[in-house]
């Protein structure tokens, strides 16, 4: 089984025990969250299709940790004008565990 949700503002496919990183959420490590933006879910070929959300479903994760993605590099340059600027960007993640899908 598995559901189409819609977590930090992101629509993510997610099974049983699957790890996903979304956007950091406001919870602490340890937390168990649910999210009941569930868009999709699929049962063996079952699929229940909401509009836009399925009523009474939702998704259960535990947060497992806070970190911070991969460094993004932004670097802008104008030829021979003497400008150059270097900027750099690490993205908050949190990382969730999906402990149960409940359609």
């Amino acid at each position: 089984m598995y559901a189409i949700v819609e977590i930090a503002g992101q629509q993510f496919k997610v099974e049983k025990d699957q790890r996903v990183f979304v956007h950091r959420l406001d919870a602490k490590e340890g937390d168990k969250v649910d999210f009941d933006r569930v868009l999709l879910t699929d049962d063996k070929g079952k699929v229940n299709v909401g509009a836009p959300a399925i009523d009474g479903a939702k998704v259960s994760a535990k947060v497992e940790r806070h970190l911070k993605g991969d460094k993004v590099i932004i670097f802008k340059k104008k030829r021979r004008k003497g400008y150059a600027k270097k900027n750099g960007h690490r993205q908050f993640f949190t990382e969730l565990t999906i402990t149960g899908i409940k359609g």
